[in-house]
């Protein structure tokens, strides 16, 4: 029996791109939203949803635990959660469907129900929790357990007896103490089919955990509803400590920080070095960071703990688009991080993004020609996506039709007018990750080379058929420079090292 019964939404089997991949991660935000009821004495159980079939398992988890509150409760560290797919919603929506039929009151918290609270305040959920809501959760649930009065609380919404939509003034709630919270309960769920998972598909165990939360840079198409610009830092000693134990007592052979924005100061870098040495705690990890983030102390940091992976968001190869983003980037930064990392024999990978307004052929093939000149050890492509909240989605919005969000993680349809077609896109992409991939191999067969070479053709084939003329036209990419662009044709010439 328990109080108070947690999920979240996101089940593996339904995106089937991330089902191939099988690299399948704890739920870490709703571990520690269960931490923070713990210890306010509230009694809590987890069904995570990750591996599980939602409807059937989820059922006889609340016939076994009967509780008087169910929280969907998304892991805000999950790249996956924020981008508020639609088949995620539909999931949701089913469970407190389920919750309700047995009489429990039913709380939402992610990213989607921060922009859209009444949606999901219509589809069966009594309250949604906006913002940094660890806090306000354990307020909300203290007062319905002990049949109170529900206090004015930050970030929460719900429905007036009128069905209109009533939030607090302060629509985001904040958590300055998250960092002083303990680990995330992971003995609320079973990390055995995890295991299971990433030891059948790659032959060793990695589990997630987080030195952080937020990130203070503003790239004007990044959607951060939860924390907004804020930043908040973990202990160093601490974040080791947790790896220890994962190391010893889980049996853990890998770790995904899943923090926004990693090694963001640089102290702090050299002080979690220490304390990972002085632990024996250092096992192999991957972080996502910026290319402006590393200095040489910070990389040599990073190899002394343990890193052996950096995906940077290096989003485009073309300084017009960067500087059109925002992004605070420079292209020779990301020059000099990938010849550091390389260096020091860690990983150095660049996520990249299509399809931003704006971007024509010249800056896309300014993106081919830059992944070829650093030759990132792996690549992850999307493309544009308009979120609510961001300078990006303001932007675009005239645009937009009736579908708004992705439904799964392989979606990446373009929702805007883009200069290409979404399928002309997907060929890019597709072309791409065969390149990057092919300098992976010791020796490069004459078959993967026509397979690439005929991937460039079919982009070639694709790029004058596939142009929007309206965001091609001078009003459209007005905000940016110009540069001369190589033939198209010079794609398919085979690179060299």
């Amino acid at each position: 029996m328990a109080q108070v019964l947690l999920t979240h939404s996101y089940h593996l089997p339904y995106d089937a791109k991330q089902l191939r991949k099988m690299q399948p991660y704890t739920p870490i935000g709703t571990l520690y939203a269960a931490t923070a009821l713990r210890e306010s004495d509230i009694s809590v159980a987890v069904f995570d949803s990750m591996l599980e079939e939602p409807s059937a398992t989820f059922a006889a988890m609340l016939e076994q635990h009967q509780p008087k509150i169910v929280a969907v409760y998304e892991d805000d560290f999950n790249f996956l959660s924020k981008m508020c797919l639609t088949r995620m919603r539909e999931v949701a929506w089913e469970i407190a469907k389920a919750a309700r039929a047995v009489g429990a009151v039913v709380i939402m918290h992610g990213s989607d129900s921060t922009d859209n609270p009444a949606l999901f305040l219509e589809n069966g959920f009594d309250y949604v929790l906006c913002g940094e809501a660890e806090k306000t959760l354990v307020q909300l649930c203290t007062s319905i357990l002990n049949s109170e009065a529900i206090p004015e609380i930050e970030g929460m919404a719900r429905l007036d007896s009128a069905g209109s939509l009533v939030q607090n003034p302060q629509r985001l709630a904040k958590n300055p103490s998250w960092s002083e919270l303990s680990r995330p309960s992971r003995d609320l769920i079973d990390l055995e089919p995890y295991r299971a998972a990433w030891t059948k598909a790659h032959g060793y165990f990695s589990t997630n955990m987080v030195s952080s939360r937020g990130c203070p840079y503003r790239c004007n198409w990044c959607a951060k509803p939860i924390s907004g610009n804020k930043f908040h830092l973990r202990p160093a000693a601490t974040v080791a400590e947790e790896m220890k134990q994962l190391k010893r007592e889980a049996g853990v052979q890998h770790i995904w920080f899943g923090d926004d924005v990693f090694a963001l100061n640089q102290h702090w870098m050299q002080e979690f070095a220490e304390e990972v040495t002085k632990r024996d705690a250092a096992v192999p990890f991957k972080i996502q960071s910026r290319a402006d983030l590393m200095s040489e102390q910070t990389v040599q940091a990073l190899k002394a703990a343990g890193c052996a992976e950096v995906w940077m968001g290096v989003e485009s190869g073309s300084q017009t688009v960067l500087n059109a983003m925002d992004k605070g980037l420079s292209l020779p930064a990301v020059i000099v991080a990938r010849r550091r990392l390389k260096v020091a024999g860690i990983r150095a990978c660049f996520f990249l993004q299509l399809g931003y307004p704006g971007e024509t052929w010249t800056e896309l093939q300014e993106t081919i020609d830059f992944v070829r000149e650093t030759r990132p050890d792996d690549i992850g492509v999307s493309f544009s996506y308009p979120l609510p909240g961001t300078v990006f989605y303001e932007r675009v919005r005239t645009q937009l039709g009736q579908k708004r969000n992705w439904t799964d993680s392989d979606d990446l349809c373009i929702m805007f007018r883009a200069a290409y077609t979404t399928d002309f896109y997907r060929v890019v992409r597709d072309a791409l990750h065969a390149e990057v991939a092919s300098w992976r191999e010791s020796e490069v067969s004459s078959e993967t080379e026509a397979h690439i070479d005929a991937l460039w053709r079919r982009v070639d084939e694709l790029e004058s058929v596939s142009r929007d003329a309206e965001a091609l036209s001078p009003e459209g990419i007005s905000d940016f420079a110009s540069s001369a662009a190589a033939p198209v044709e010079q794609l398919v010439q085979l690179r060299g090292a």
